[in-house]
């Protein structure tokens, strides 16, 4: 086993490994409750979503960490669940049948560009700074959720959309603790920091009675039985359906790519190009999740930004994604459990990772607009409209542009135009909010 995930040769070991997979379950298993919860809206029933969710995420994250040995965990997008649920079924007026149906149609396009190589193409044609700007862009984004998840950050008003929460509120208070202690046994170097903070907070919070204990600990998961293979495809692939499954598309496509570069520069699994080795390997298992995730009765599925926690505690194999897939296993059963966990514990570990991922900005070539504008709409979009892939695709589009009129049109691959258009296609069928 030792050989086969290469700790050697990734600096690591089974202990590092183990707190690293527990860390990045810690941080995303909220998951299991909020994806439930938001494809409610859509019509899907709660407790079998509850199990395609934990399904889907333990068969995603045992792909990633068997076949591409990598420590992602792959899970229901945050995000493109939403996109499902409030905009696609509510707003468009589909089925969630016929929703489930266009992410797998989007899984199916994911596996053919995997496949054939052109998906690894892609990415390799993404120029070194805008590589850069999606690493620090999640890391601000992972803080902006982070200190939304602690209150610190709260919804604002027309004019002014987030303000300052309430600082005297015990939960806010509690949070800013677990920020200083995390920060506390980073700079002490203690073995499991993030994990370690997680749970003192956690265990605080119950003793202040701020959350209670539940009634049960172990509860048999629900029936997919609602749920499972009641994709509509051929709804789907009715004309006026395809916009949706191209916006499924191109917003997974874009989130998959930028969040697997971002996550492999800071564990520095990056090559001296900026390339990740054997990209296609993570791509296949995000492209597979996605065919099984709406079989199951669930959204899209991809790599996860929170795997971040488990990179910073020192994971770098697919050990690493299998224990967080053993987690999500056991979850199965012990789901009442999970809902101990209050947000404001694993917020500030977000914001502490948010911290550390943007180092990169430090690369970025400030004397050189070509280079600094898409890579600052890049980062400034991916927080400010609470989307990846929105960031992503604006610095798709304005990179080679920018460098075409200035007369630079060498300096990038012309596989990049391929991105820009898939980028423009986004933005012109994307259902705005009036």
């Amino acid at each position: 086993m030792k050989h086969y995930f290469d700790f050697a040769g990734n600096g690591t070991c089974y202990r590092t490994e183990i707190l690293s997979g527990v860390t990045t379950f810690l941080t995303m298993a909220y998951i299991i409750v909020v994806n439930p919860a938001i494809l409610e809206a859509a019509g899907i029933p709660k407790g079998p979503s509850m199990t395609a969710t934990i399904i889907s995420a333990v068969f995603g994250t045992m792909v990633m960490g068997i076949y591409a040995k990598r420590p992602f965990a792959i899970a229901p997008y945050m995000g493109e669940n939403a996109f499902l649920a409030f905009t696609v079924v509510k707003v468009m007026g589909y089925s969630w049948q016929i929703a489930l149906g266009a992410v797998f149609l989007a899984g199916v396009l994911f596996t053919i560009l995997t496949v054939t190589g052109l998906r690894r193409r892609l990415a390799e044609s993404i120029p070194i700074g805008l590589k850069l700007s999606f690493a620090v862009g999640i890391g601000l984004f992972l803080a902006f959720i982070g200190l939304n998840q602690i209150g610190i950050v709260t919804l604002g008003v027309p004019g002014a959309p987030v303000s300052l929460g309430n600082l005297a509120s015990t939960q806010v208070l509690l949070a800013i603790f677990g920020f200083g202690f995390t920060v506390w046994l980073l700079s002490r170097r203690i073995t499991g920091a993030l994990m370690l903070s997680i749970l003192t907070v956690t265990i605080l919070s119950i003793f202040l009675g701020l959350t209670r204990l539940p009634d049960r600990i172990v509860s048999l998961p629900a029936s997919l039985a609602p749920i499972a293979g009641q994709l509509d495809i051929i709804g789907a692939l009715s004309p006026n359906a395809l916009p949706v499954v191209l916006i499924i598309f191109v917003m997974a496509f874009v989130d998959t790519i930028g969040t697997l570069i971002g996550l492999s520069s800071r564990a520095g699994l990056l090559d001296e190009n900026g390339n990740l080795p054997d990209i296609e390997r993570p791509m296949l298992a995000d492209a597979l999740s996605n065919l099984v995730a709406p079989l199951l009765g669930t959204s899209t599925t991809g790599a996860y930004i929170e795997s971040a926690a488990g990179i910073e505690v020192g994971g770098r194999t697919g050990f690493s994604a299998l224990i967080t897939a053993a987690l999500f296993l056991v979850s199965l059963f012990f789901s009442p459990l999970l809902t101990v966990v209050p947000q404001y514990a694993f917020g500030p570990v977000l914001v502490v990772i948010g911290c550390f991922m943007i180092k990169p900005v430090a690369r970025l070539d400030f004397d050189d607009f070509t280079e600094i504008v898409p890579a600052f709409l890049t980062i400034t979009l991916i927080s400010f409209t609470y989307n990846v892939g929105v960031g992503m695709t604006a610095g798709f589009i304005s990179y080679p542009l920018l460098k075409t009129v200035t007369g630079r049109s060498r300096e990038f691959s012309p596989a990049l135009w391929i991105l820009a258009a898939l980028s423009l296609v986004f933005y012109i069928v994307y259902p705005y909010k009036n």
